[in-house]
């Protein structure tokens, strides 16, 4: 059986859309919605009756929140996935290029983790999705693009592509045991790239003046270095795709969505 966790998430929703009908699958939720398992990464009392009789775990991320939170969020999970007799766990990650990100570390250490695990494992190590463009990239209301992006690009990657791949790996995870896959965009994207595509002028400001309207905005602390060290890293070349092989196509087995179409349709204009 494939237990499915964050499936009231945005990729997790997307997986469970593809997993629909199947009676070997099951879908857990923070919520413990009608339909699926309390699964819990806050509570570790919930896990040992999730994981019963789970053969193979996808676990999305749970990578929203200060860097211990997560980390306890995930060693939660693989601890309990261990003494439940989980034979293997697909890991939702973040790609390579995603070092200089400060959210990177909590990945990382999740990797290390299930390496000295005693589970067999496959890490998704998943780019930013053209979907978080429109978080960092979308028009003001005087039709400016102003994200601090620069002169850089990002490869971003269609978020329906890494549930499709995370399907396809966790449906068949033998084939895939001990392998980490990268998965960006073939397409690297940049705000000059994005505002033609509006129609939208691009007038990137600064990262202290971004920084500072983070900051007023109610966002929570670590939203603030988080949002910053993107657009730094991708203004400043690291995330445009040419640090790492990906293996996107190849699990596809298709051409990826276009990068620039998903981001149109998620602002709204397409």
């Amino acid at each position: 059986m494939l237990l499915v966790t964050g499936t009231s998430g945005g990729l997790g929703s997307l997986v469970a859309e593809r997993l629909a009908g199947r009676d070997d699958v099951v879908l857990g939720t923070r919520a413990g919605l009608p339909g699926t398992r309390l699964v819990d990464f806050d509570a570790p009392a919930t896990l040992p009756a999730a994981f019963a009789g789970v053969d193979t775990l996808l676990m999305i991320s749970a990578g929203y929140g200060e860097d211990d939170t997560v980390i306890a969020r995930h060693e939660a999970a693989i601890s309990a996935a261990e003494a439940a007799g989980v034979r293997h766990l697909v890991y939702t990650s973040l790609s390579g290029d995603g070092d200089h990100l400060t959210f990177s570390l909590a990945h990382r250490w999740t990797e290390r983790r299930l390496q000295r695990s005693g589970l067999e494992w496959t890490v998704l190590r998943n780019g930013l999705y053209a979907e978080f463009l429109t978080w960092i990239a979308a028009p003001d209301a005087e039709n400016r693009i102003t994200g601090p992006l620069g002169d850089g690009r990002l490869a971003a990657v269609a978020r329906a592509d890494l549930a499709e791949v995370a399907v396809t790996v966790a449906t068949d995870p033998a084939a895939h045991a001990g392998r980490t896959y990268e998965l960006v965009g073939e397409r690297p994207l940049g705000g000059a790239d994005l505002a033609r595509a509006l129609g939208a002028e691009y007038l990137p400001g600064t990262l202290a003046e971004t920084r500072a309207a983070i900051a007023a905005s109610g966002a929570e602390g670590f939203q603030v270095p988080m949002l910053t060290g993107a657009y730094s890293a991708i203004a400043h070349g690291f995330m445009d795709g040419t640090e790492v092989k990906s293996s996107l196509r190849e699990l596809l087995g298709r051409e990826p969505l276009d990068a620039l179409e998903v981001f149109v349709a998620a602002v709204g204009r397409g």
